[in-house]
């Protein structure tokens, strides 16, 4: 583990003074990397503990993690702790899951088990649908060579200066990828497959992104690398492990973590309305006993819901993103969370498990249409940790997690636990646990549950002031995708940046460690469209700033340790 000290000369610039609103992961991954750059760096969490949605929940001997579960593009998290000068490996024991999930399809009375291996998934496209096995070659293919394409050119540039993106490798591509914008990723998979089954598994990744596979455009075909190519991982002790190994990185660098604090303004001296913008100079914030306190800061950077950040915490002349911005906005699904803490065993459900309707675009529809309703029956995500790691239950015991994709409407209102949430929520609950009892085969589910927690949209907005009661952040739809996303550097206030899953890149643990990195490019107006060189380093000093990417397997780095 890396513990040293932050470097005695900055590579930034002049030593800033900076305060991170939010201590999630792209809070914390910004503050580490900000504290390496040599700043003095504050991070203000409204919370009791740091973490944002990938927090923990403990009760009764459960260990529940209370958002992402999904451990996905290990070589951009790796990437992450090697520009610090560690790695994931030293920190994370990471378990490759076989089979990477199962499948219950409505009308099917058998689950597909997806394997980890490409071959054999392959093999099982095969016995599904003759000749769907070729079919899913050339896909993966394709999808391989579009992540390489992203890690590359796109998900690591602040998209300052559109210059570094005219390259041999992008202007070649620029049909391929002008079809791949505009078409659907649901037509993509019909063209690929015609079983409705293999299709859902091509299309469901959407979800990860906060849309639909009807509107995701079919560049996120690459997302089927991750999961079909690279195969899905686990950290054992569960997703906490990640968020602490941030926080400490942070930490070790004396980052200042204060929780329980809630900003209340980003403060601001006015410019002159012409030439000269307002510039930063600190933040307003109450402490959990109430007391008001004014941190000075000549940086800020917004790394919380960025709706609230632009349209409560600045004056209007000051938002770069007001309200009527957010009036053009598509976002992301809010969702239903269980926590279930069960008795017995589960063996009818994999570490995880989706279950989807027949009628998918229905199903999307309702979530994502003009007109919304919660969707009865309902496609949806289980997650049994325990099936992995014992650390997460009693023994005797399994930890369930379930997500339902909802519409964002905080009017669905706010969950509880032990049945104390709103009635609407509870009573969806109990129809998502008689769901999964029937499509499963678990007939006394219900009556196993001596755990049991919900999570509804209003407490999206509560916990994390996110934007419609948003449990994930603007969708990525075409116009909110690569450049078309919020920028990360406000275009009115001197010194106020964002990180996070409302900005570039967008959503997802990964996202968010990129966001953070973007946020160091920003200043150092590096505009190139790479990784950064690892550790860390002046630019100039012996290794420059840029692309790290492998030519031939497309990542970031080696992906490191990995239990099979």
């Amino acid at each position: 583990m890396n513990s040293h000290a932050p470097l005695n000369s900055p590579v930034s610039g002049p030593r800033r003074n900076v305060v991170v609103i939010g201590g999630g992961i792209a809070g914390l991954a910004s503050a580490a990397l900000l504290a390496e750059e040599g700043h003095a760096v504050t991070v203000l969490e409204k919370q009791a503990a740091t973490g944002g949605r990938a927090g923990l929940w403990e009760s009764d001997g459960f260990r529940f993690d209370t958002g992402p579960s999904w451990y996905l593009m290990p070589e951009v998290i790796d990437h992450f702790f090697r520009l610090l000068g560690t790695s994931a490996a030293d920190h994370l024991d990471l378990v490759k899951l076989d089979p990477g999930y199962r499948v219950y399809s409505e009308g099917h009375t058998e689950p597909i088990n997806v394997p980890a291996e490409r071959a054999d998934v392959v093999k099982l496209f095969n016995d599904i649908e003759p000749g769907a096995g070729e079919a899913l070659e050339k896909y993966l293919d394709s999808a391989g060579d579009t992540y390489t394409m992203a890690t590359r050119r796109f998900l690591y540039t602040t998209f300052q200066s559109f210059l570094p993106l005219l390259r041999p490798d992008v202007l070649s591509r620029v049909p391929k990828l002008v079809r791949l914008l505009l078409q659907p990723l649901s037509s993509l998979a019909a063209a690929t497959v015609t079983d409705n089954r293999l299709r859902q598994i091509l299309g469901y990744p959407a979800v990860f992104l906060g849309t639909s596979p009807f509107e995701a455009p079919s560049m996120y075909h690459l997302m089927s690398h991750l999961d079909l190519d690279d195969g899905v991982l686990y950290p054992m002790g569960g997703f906490t492990r990640l968020t602490e190994a941030i926080g400490s990185q942070a930490r070790s660098r004396n980052v200042e973590v204060i929780t329980g604090a809630r900003v209340d303004q980003i403060l601001t001296l006015p410019g002159d309305g012409r030439s000269q913008k307002a510039r930063v100079t600190g933040v307003r914030w109450v402490s959990a006993d109430g007391t008001e306190h004014t941190t000075p800061a000549d940086t800020v950077v917004a790394a919380n819901d960025l709706h609230h950040a632009e349209t409560q915490l600045l004056q209007p002349a000051d938002q770069t993103y007001p309200e009527k911005y957010w009036s053009r906005r598509t976002a992301g699904p809010s969702a239903l969370l269980l926590y279930l803490g069960v008795k017995g065993g589960l063996p009818e459900l994999e570490h995880h498990t989706l279950l989807f309707t027949a009628d998918w675009e229905d199903n999307f529809s309702r979530i994502f249409g003009k007109i919304t309703s919660v969707p009865t029956p309902a496609s949806l995500y289980v997650c049994r940790p325990s099936a992995t790691d014992p650390g997460v239950a009693p023994e005797g015991h399994e930890n369930v997690f379930v997500l339902v994709p909802l519409p964002a409407d905080p009017g669905l209102g706010a969950g509880g636990i032990d049945g104390a949430g709103d009635r609407r929520i509870e009573n969806l609950a109990d129809t998502v646990i008689d769901q999964i009892s029937k499509w499963a085969n678990i007939p006394d589910l219900a009556d196993r549950i001596v755990v049991r927690r919900t999570y509804g949209p209003q407490d999206f907005v509560g916990d994390f002031n996110a934007w419609q009661g948003t449990s994930l952040g603007p969708a990525h739809v075409l116009k909110q995708s690569a450049f078309f996303r919020g920028r990360n550097k406000s275009r009115k206030v001197e010194g106020l940046y964002y990180a996070g899953s409302s900005t570039i890149p967008g959503i997802g643990i990964p996202m968010c460690l990129i966001s953070a990195e973007l946020l160091i490019k920003r200043l150092r107006s590096d505009t190139s469209t790479g990784p950064l060189a690892q550790p860390l380093v002046t630019p100039g000093a012996g290794a420059a700033a840029g692309s790290v990417v492998g030519a031939a397997a497309g990542s970031v780095v080696d992906k490191g340790k990995v239990r099979q």
